[in-house]
């Protein structure tokens, strides 16, 4: 295993109590030299709790982070570690923006903030600029949420997941302020001299298998039936499995993709409902066409989509990763975390899964989505 990143902090706990998890956590970080810091929760430690432990102990540093499905540390994917990042003055500056309520989510008002907030936040010369967006994973409001800021922040790139809840499914969170926050988002604007490249890649390829939304309830993300059908017999039929034997595992390996110009992308199934509807994490729709998805081999298109490199040929001192929960799912199922997590610890990806990723301006799922960040390569003088 390489030694950890160099361009920021990593503090792991994984003690039984909020403020134990804390303190042990930010001991291991040099704060006085932090700019911010990233807090990725586990679904063990109460929330309230952590808030006043993370204020007292943090206090006069801007905190913020989420609830989440799974850490990814630098040991890999785990469920159970507070993990902090602490990104150094040296190399980042921040402003953020809470956005809330999300329901529903207003365009023009979140694009007016958003733009309002870049342009007050004062330029350094010749450091670049993206953005992290952490939103609510049970909102329901990614889809539009992703869209205002395409249309707020312009060209710059934008990257994020939506905060997660174990497989819960019952409360998520953003941090801000001393506080979580539902119905919420979080937008923070990062400025870095260091060197940078987005990521965002899946393992599915389209199958024949076509399916028609012929019912649905866009705003609940709700799809009552499919091809005619009641929605979760007919995915049931083409899946070639029971309607009673459907779960997220099931989910996970044969998710529906959606064309959109010349990309795919996963719209995830989440729960069958009582009445035998389907459940999904992202926008559906009356009239969307969607594909079955059939997987490709899950370690190799991992380790190709993390290998990146910049200019001189050097690999990343550091990814920051939003890994979809049904991602590592399938990838326990098929008893191959260990070996994930080896290429994680390799590849240096420090994150959390998701309920959701935003990349290039959607919300996808079963998603892997990241910045690549490399360390800064020395002036030569003369």
């Amino acid at each position: 295993m390489r030694d950890r990143p160099g361009a920021v902090g990593v503090g792991l706990s994984r003690a039984d109590t909020p403020g134990e998890a804390v303190r042990e956590a930010a001991a291991q970080l040099d704060l006085a030299q932090s700019s911010f810091v990233l807090v990725f929760v586990p679904e063990r430690l109460a929330l309230d709790p952590l808030a006043e432990a993370l204020r007292v102990t943090l206090a006069g540093l801007p905190v913020f982070g989420c609830t989440t499905a799974g850490q990814i540390t630098p040991e890999g994917y785990e469920d159970d570690a507070l993990m902090m990042l602490a990104f150094p003055r040296a190399h980042f500056r921040c402003a953020s923006m809470l956005i809330r309520p999300l329901g529903p989510c207003s365009i023009e008002q979140v694009s007016a903030d958003a733009r309002r907030l870049a342009a007050q936040f004062s330029h350094s010369a010749h450091w670049n600029r993206l953005a992290l967006i952490f939103a609510d994973g049970l909102s329901k409001q990614e889809d539009m949420l992703v869209a205002a800021l395409a249309a707020g922040l312009d060209d710059l790139p934008v990257f994020g997941g939506s905060a997660g809840d174990g497989l819960n499914f019952r409360r998520t969170a953003v941090f801000q302020n001393g506080a979580f926050h539902s119905d919420a988002a979080l937008l923070i604007l990062l400025e870095t001299d260091l060197a940078f490249t987005g990521l965002g890649f899946d393992h599915f390829l389209p199958t024949e298998h076509l399916m028609v939304v012929t019912d649905a309830i866009p705003e609940e993300r709700l799809v009552l039936e499919l091809n005619g059908a009641p929605a979760a017999r007919e995915y049931a039929r083409l899946v070639g499995c029971p309607v009673e034997d459907l779960s997220p595992e099931i989910f996970a390996e044969h998710p529906v993709l959606v064309r959109n110009n010349s990309l795919t992308h996963v719209r995830a199934i989440q729960k069958v409902t009582d009445s035998g509807a389907l459940a999904f994490l992202s926008a559906i729709d009356d009239g969307l066409l969607l594909t079955l998805g059939q997987g490709q081999e899950i370690l190799r298109t991992l380790d190709e989509g993390l290998d990146v490199t910049d200019e001189a040929g050097r690999p990343p001192d550091f990814i920051l990763g939003f890994d979809c929960v049904l991602r590592k799912l399938e990838i326990g199922q098929k008893q191959l975390t260990g070996k994930v997590s080896e290429i994680l610890r390799a590849r240096r990806v420090l994150g959390f899964n998701t309920y959701g990723e935003q990349h290039c301006g959607v919300h996808v799922n079963q998603t892997f989505v990241g910045v690549a960040f490399f360390e800064k390569r020395p002036r030569v003088l003369g």
